[in-house]
């Protein structure tokens, strides 16, 4: 059920992708406590963007779970901007993280909710 969904300015090359969508799956499993087997991970790379009247280097990041709880969120903040600072070189200044702490009843998998 967790969910992690990268929107960049930043062109990411397709023999790069995987590798980055694997450890930011391993980074949203171990952060949260959830298996791997339920992350899901989105990358998009390349996109128009603007922040703060500049088109410099940035992104943003949508990470969702059930019970994701406000510690974990910040535990997740600097995890995440350590990955993007270590693999696209991109400062932690750049990067918004939206976090959202979804109710198990209200997301589904496998024709059925988690609630």
């Amino acid at each position: 059920m967790p969910y992690l969904k990268l929107t960049t300015n930043i062109a990411i090359d397709k023999k790069q992708s995987p590798e980055l969508m694997s450890q930011f799956s391993q980074l949203l499993a171990k952060e949260t406590g959830k298996p791997e087997r339920y992350v899901m991970v989105e990358l998009s790379g390349g996109k128009d963007m603007l922040f703060g009247g500049s088109n410099e280097p940035l992104a943003y990041v949508e990470c969702k779970s059930i019970g994701l709880s406000t510690q974990q969120a910040q535990s997740l903040s600097a995890a995440i901007s350590q990955l993007l600072a270590s693999r696209l070189q991109l400062p932690a200044e750049r990067v918004y993280i939206e976090f959202s702490n979804c109710p198990a009843n209200l997301w589904g998998w496998n024709g059925s909710t988690f609630g």
